[in-house]
């Protein structure tokens, strides 16, 4: 038994190159959220986003009643050109992440810095919060 085989596909790769219609069925490029590592240390906590590609200009960080969000929408812009052909694709990345911060951080002193791909995100904690060094109680 003869299969008759689409020709939709090859029309497309012959208009608009064959990325388009892996674009809107092949899932390879879905949103992703970046990974984030959070540290605690002695006297804060440290918030590393990898976020490659992007400009400290493209993210925004909020903090509202001790919820932290990190977000970001940057617009990413493909211009291909041939004898033939001039294509170009407009693409908007976001992302959004939360944290709620314990009661313990000093908010006002949060500070954030963007480097080499890694948004790193400063948390002090209260002086009453961080860790006392051991103390030895004299016996009377």
């Amino acid at each position: 038994m003869m299969r008759r085989r689409s020709t939709l596909p090859s029309i497309v790769d012959e208009f608009f190159g064959d990325d388009l219609w892996n674009r809107f069925f092949d899932d390879t490029e879905s949103v992703t959220v970046p990974s984030v590592n959070i540290k605690e240390g002695k006297d804060e906590y440290a918030i590393e986003v990898a976020a490659p590609g992007f400009d400290k200009k493209d993210f925004r960080i909020d903090l509202n009643n001790n919820v932290l969000e990190i977000s970001s929408e940057k617009e990413v812009k493909e211009e291909n050109k041939d004898e033939k052909v001039m294509r170009r694709e407009f693409r908007y990345s976001s992302f959004k992440r939360t944290f709620t911060l314990p009661d313990t951080v000093d908010t006002e002193k949060i500070k954030a810095s963007y480097k080499d791909g890694i948004l790193s995100i400063s948390v002090p904690k209260k002086d009453e919060a961080k860790v006392k060094p051991t103390k030895q109680i004299a016996i009377s």
